[in-house]
């Protein structure tokens, strides 16, 4: 399709002409920039609202104004003193989950990062629900690889593949170009993955200063306690798409963000893109 771009293939070495001259195109033409209900899916527990009560909105997003220059390195905070929480959700691995997720994002305004695995075909299944949540950027998509290893252990064209297989993927399903930010599975990178990354325009390595500690399952209540001791400002928080856990305490959460006011962002409401 005219102004999509896709990753260049190359061998060890990364084509970086093809790799300038594609995220030209890319820019030009661009669309939009680790783990219940009746029909059998989850519910999201306390976040649809009675009809005659509507749930009170958060906070909305800073201006695009006050964005700033996304800073070199590995991100793990939001820079400064503010309001601002970043929940980031990785994985995917529950169809279920990411439906659920999604739905409490569209029911109550929570905005969110996911760094995707594009390998499950959650991503696939709630296209329908997801894509308008992404054109309107309250949910911003990221490359989380494409099958979730250990990057450290492959070598670097398996890295590079990783990142490729990935981005296409995004950009066929859903439209957009999800560079720069890239979260590496287990957190695992060194000097070498962060190398062939930037090269495909993956810069930003982006960790996490909060943990809901649900990539394996956990109990309800210990994801609302994770909640209350990192749902804190300027902190960037990771959770998963894996467990039904965490969607018995949406409620729950919606309202400790309500009561801290706390503004949720994606990583595109505080940072200019390159």
């Amino acid at each position: 399709m005219s102004g999509r771009s896709r990753i260049p293939r190359a061998g060890t070495e990364i084509n970086r002409r093809h790799f300038i001259a594609g995220l030209s195109v890319a820019t030009l033409g661009a669309i939009g920039l680790s783990r219940c209900a009746t029909d059998g899916r989850p519910q999201v527990a306390g976040v649809a609202a009675e009809a005659s009560k509507p749930a009170p909105r958060l906070l909305p997003p800073p201006p695009k104004t006050a964005r700033i220059a996304l800073p070199h390195g590995v991100l793990s905070i939001l820079p400064g003193d503010g309001d601002l929480l970043a929940l980031t959700v990785d994985d995917g691995v529950s169809s279920e989950v990411v439906h659920a997720y999604t739905q409490f994002a569209k029911d109550t305004g929570v905005r969110l990062t996911y760094f995707v695995n594009g390998i499950y075909r959650s991503w696939t299944d709630h296209v329908d629900l997801l894509r308008p949540l992404v054109d309107g950027g309250q949910i911003q998509l990221a490359n989380h690889t494409w099958s979730h290893p250990d990057l450290t252990k492959l070598p670097l064209t398996d890295v590079a593949e990783q990142f490729r297989h990935n981005h296409d993927f995004l950009w066929k399903t859903y439209g957009v170009d999800v560079r720069p930010y890239y979260r590496p599975p287990y957190g695992a990178h060194n000097e070498h993955v962060d190398k062939v990354a930037g090269e495909l325009g993956y810069t930003a390595t982006t960790l996490w200063s909060g943990d809901l500690k649900d990539h394996a399952w956990i109990p309800a209540d210990e994801v609302l306690r994770m909640a209350e001791q990192f749902f804190t400002p300027q902190t960037i928080v990771v959770g998963h798409l894996n467990h039904e856990p965490v969607t018995q305490v949406y409620d729950q959460l919606v309202e400790l963000i309500r009561g801290r006011r706390l503004r949720t962002v994606t990583l595109d409401d505080v940072f200019l893109r390159p």
